[in-house]
């Protein structure tokens, strides 16, 4: 029996983890990160557009403050975000991007005086201030009143997770690369570790720890077409899943983004769109305006997706080979902007499709469909970041329901919050880790070893006619077909109803391959039937929740219901033996909110059934405001809302001719 013991245990190696492994160590604890890949291939580093942060420096950032990155966030997740979350989230943004900077993040940066840019379809001059000259740059991204998003090129998760893999280095934080997590130690309501597989010897060991983070990233890899890579299973959240005592969050909420290139599904970053590309249908027609006409291909990713897919069917789709698509074109920018911050698109585009997207006219447009891209659900936490109902487990980033999104998340505030929840949360788990000694035994640890490794040779004693594989593209296919963009209850049960069967053909299969070492067929014989669990909590959910929010969207139920659907889906998976989970909610208050629920300012007018208690609450703001009379916005914003940070996260931020104010 192989035990490894550590003070500070953090499973996934990408920017949530290895910025959490940070925080650990520097409170001088003994710190592993467990990656299945070599932690500067983590997935963190295929993000390009960008990482958002109120800094205000640039001219088209002028006026932008916590204040407006919060509001951007709120509609952005169309009311299902927890708001104490956001304000956690926008008050550090800014700390973490200089933070990045001193260690080594190449931000694009500001110079003085006139340049070009290209704002809705036109160019346009615009003028940078003097004292803004070497600072850190913005573009545009959408759903955001102001330019926000801080990049680098279009390489920015590659730059970030470097600079971060090598601070984590740099402090001596473990990193044990090649290990998957498969099961979680826990004892008494309390986690201790976890059980990981080597994936390359198929030795079975114990981590044990005081405390333990999951830290793994999203589940895209679900559905039949996505941006994820193909790690992107969703193994560290359906561990925690089948404990029975760790709740998951808004599983139902799955963005799909809405520029991956045809056919690849490679992502081709909303940078484009945010420096003013364009989408065009099969008559090279400019369609987001008729739809959209304020902000036009920078509403929000879900709108986008969801206007795009709806063009589509009213046959403006261009024809191919696989399937209708559309066209982006971000020729408009002139080849010296595309090659000095677009170089990765141009090189996917090139590559992959034999186009370059510099090319003037048709000839440089490049194929789009939206697909999946993002999990906003994910093991429910505190703001704290630890499991609301399994002590000890902490989770970050993309793997977490914080609930920074609620039911949309803007793009940039994915890297954004990774490294702001890997600081926040990171300092939480660091001081949860101080405070608490080791009670499990290693009677408890050995029987979760042999159970693991009684289910890996269970699985290879299977003789049943079924193969895995053909198993998880099914259940890709019905995810993709049933579970997408647009859902309907129809579609909704029939998924539900398949999947369940094909959970329980996962026990019919047989595994030809019979050595427990490097087995790609073993592999997704254990991880299918976690995917599948994880892929009927989205279906249940999104079939049981009847109306449409954000990424949600029901055909059958078009409107959003403030007055009945105000709250989190959580699902469970209560028992080993079930074949669905269980399907509760958790309401979200709106008399606490300093945002109440309204209009988002894009996507449909009037599809929305508003909740009594929203005009109650701006009621109760509006006195709260009078009360206070003349006083500055941070005092006005404890008066509404209180929350709070860890270190001294939750100084103000310095901006550029505004200072503190």
């Amino acid at each position: 029996m192989k035990i490894i013991y550590t003070d500070a245990l953090i499973v996934g190696g990408g920017l949530a983890g290895l910025r959490s492994a940070i925080a650990a160590r520097e409170k001088g604890l003994d710190t592993i990160v467990l990656s299945m890949v070599p932690v500067k291939r983590s997935h963190s580093a295929a993000a390009q557009g960008g990482m958002q942060a109120s800094l205000a420096n640039s001219v088209m950032g002028e006026g932008d403050n916590e204040d407006v990155h919060f509001a951007d966030t709120v509609k952005g997740s169309d009311w299902g975000c927890d708001q104490k979350v956001a304000r956690m989230f926008v008050t550090t943004a800014p700390k973490a991007i200089r933070e990045l900077a001193a260690w080594g993040v190449p931000w694009n940066r500001i110079g003085r005086g006139d340049r070009d840019v290209i704002i809705n379809g036109k160019k346009e001059t615009i003028h940078e201030r003097d004292e803004a000259h070497g600072l850190i740059n913005a573009r545009d991204f959408g759903g955001t009143k102001k330019w926000r998003t801080c990049y680098t090129s279009d390489a920015t998760g590659h730059t970030m997770l470097y600079a971060i893999a090598n601070e984590a280095l740099r402090r001596n934080v473990v990193i044990h690369d090649k290990k998957e997590a498969i099961s979680i130690i826990h004892e008494n309501g309390k986690c201790w570790g976890v059980i990981v597989r080597d994936l390359i010897n198929g030795e079975l060991s114990a981590y044990v720890s005081r405390g333990t983070m999951i830290a793994t990233g999203g589940y895209g890899r679900i559905y039949k077409q996505s941006t994820n890579a193909i790690i992107c299973k969703g193994i560290g959240v359906a561990i925690a899943l089948e404990t029975g005592i760790a709740e998951l969050g808004n599983m139902e909420a799955v963005q799909f983004h809405p520029t991956p290139i045809v056919p690849s599904g490679i992502l081709l970053t909303e940078g484009c769109r945010g420096d003013g590309g364009i989408l065009r249908d099969k008559d090279g027609h400019r369609f987001m305006p008729d739809y959209e006409p304020e902000k036009k291909e920078l509403a929000s990713r879900d709108v986008v997706s969801r206007r795009m897919i709806e063009h589509i069917r009213k046959g403006k789709g261009v024809k191919s080979p696989y399937g209708d698509h559309l066209w982006l074109d971000i020729s408009i920018l002139g080849r010296e902007h595309i090659e000095k911050n677009l170089r990765d698109v141009q090189d996917i585009s090139i590559t992959f499709n034999g186009i370059d997207p510099a090319d003037e006219g048709e000839k440089g447009w490049m194929p789009v469909l939206p697909m999946q891209h993002y999990s906003m659900g994910g093991i429910r936490t505190k703001p704290t970041g630890e499991s609301t109902t399994l002590r000890g487990l902490f989770c970050a980033g993309e793997a977490a329901c914080w609930d920074l999104h609620g039911f949309n998340r803007l793009g940039g505030n994915s890297v954004s919050e990774a490294v702001v929840a890997g600081m926040i949360v990171g300092e939480y788990f660091a001081d949860y880790c101080q405070n608490t000694h080791l009670e499990t035994n290693t009677l408890t640890i050995e029987r979760h070893l042999e159970k693991e490794w009684d289910h890996l040779k269970e699985i290879l004693s299977y003789d049943g006619d079924k193969k895995i594989f053909d198993i998880k593209d099914r259940m890709r296919s019905i995810m993709q077909d049933k579970v997408s963009i647009f859902r309907n209850g129809k579609d909704l049960k029939e998924a539900v109803d398949e999947m369940e069967e094909l959970l329980k053909m996962t026990k019919q299969i047989t595994v030809t391959d019979k050595s427990l070492g490097n087995n790609p067929e073993l592999n997704e014989a254990y991880r299918v039937p976690k995917m599948l669990k994880l892929a009927l909590c989205v279906a249940k959910g999104a079939l049981e929740r009847t109306e449409s929010r954000g990424a949600h969207y029901r055909e059958d139920y078009p409107k959003r219901d403030d007055a009945n659907w105000l709250k989190r889906t959580i699902t469970t998976w209560k028992h080993p033996e079930d074949t669905l989970p269980t399907v509760s909610y958790e309401e979200i208050d709106i008399m606490t909110m300093e945002m109440p629920p309204a209009f988002r300012g894009y996507g449909r007018k009037g599809e929305i059934i508003l909740n009594p208690l929203s005009e109650r609450r701006e009621e109760e703001i509006a006195k709260i405001k009078e009360t206070l009379g003349t006083v500055d916005r941070f005092s006005v914003q404890e008066a509404l809302m209180d929350f709070e940070l860890p270190k001294n996260y939750k100084r103000k931020n310095q901006r550029v001719g505004v200072g503190y104010a």
